[in-house]
């Protein structure tokens, strides 16, 4: 599970047949991953955060379960949106 901000969206007017009607968002993770090869990543939105909100993504087969459609190609989904980002202590 990553903790990111939300600081942008994706619009693919093309996509997978099971993606349609999902909307995509651009997260910077508050904490870099070593292994990433990129800063951020585009996670699929399954519960309407906009931008500038602290989220949570799940990544790997997870995001598929969190998705609902575990056939769907998602490798990251944000399941939760932070209520409160001043609580969140990284150690």
């Amino acid at each position: 599970m990553i903790i990111g901000k939300v600081v942008g969206t994706v619009i693919c007017t093309r996509k997978n047949a099971n993606l349609v009607g999902n909307k995509f968002l651009i997260v910077d993770p508050m904490e870099k991953m070593a292994s990433a090869a990129a800063d951020r990543i585009v996670a699929v939105d399954n519960v309407g955060a906009g931008i500038g909100e602290i989220v949570l993504v799940a990544t790997g087969s997870a995001a598929r379960v969190g998705c609902g459609n575990e056939t769907s190609p998602v490798d990251a989904c944000i399941v939760g949106i932070v209520d409160d980002p001043e609580k969140i202590v990284i150690v």
